[in-house]
C-alpha cells in the first residue's frame, strides 16, 4: 500500500512539473532567425543576440490555450494538496474523489473536451 501511495505521489509530482516545464519553456519553435513560444515571439541575429521580442499574436486560439495552460498548473497544484489532506483525513478505505475531479481538470485537453 506505501509503495501504491509513493508511486501517487511521484505521478502527482511529475505531471506538475512537466506542466510548469511546458508552460514556461521559451523557444517551442526556433528557426530561420525567429524563436516562437506561448507567451512571445522573438527575432534573433545569427550570433544568437534576440534584436525584437514582443508578445504573441492576439489570436483567440492562443489566449485560449494560454489561459488552458495557468489554469491546469492550477488545478494540478489544487490536486496534489488535496490528495494529502484527503491521505490524512479520509478513513480507511475511503475514495479519493475530490482529488481525482481536479486531476482530470487539471489535463489540458480534458477542459476542452467538456467545452465542445
Amino acid at each position: 500500500m506505501l509503495l501504491l501511495l509513493l508511486g501517487i505521489i511521484v505521478l502527482h509530482v511529475a505531471v506538475l512539473v512537466l506542466l510548469f516545464v511546458s508552460t514556461i519553456v521559451s523557444q517551442w519553435i526556433v528557426g530561420n532567425g525567429h524563436a516562437t513560444d506561448l507567451w512571445q515571439n522573438c527575432s534573433t541575429s545569427s550570433s544568437g543576440n534576440v534584436h525584437h521580442c514582443f508578445s504573441s499574436s492576439p489570436n483567440e486560439w492562443l489566449q485560449s490555450v494560454q489561459a488552458t495552460m495557468i489554469l491546469s498548473v492550477i488545478f494540478s497544484v489544487l490536486s496534489l494538496f488535496l490528495f494529502f489532506c484527503q491521505l490524512f483525513t479520509l478513513t480507511k478505505g475511503g475514495r479519493f474523489y475530490i482529488t481525482g475531479v481536479f486531476q482530470i481538470l487539471a489535463e489540458p485537453d480534458a477542459g476542452q473536451m467538456c467545452g465542445s
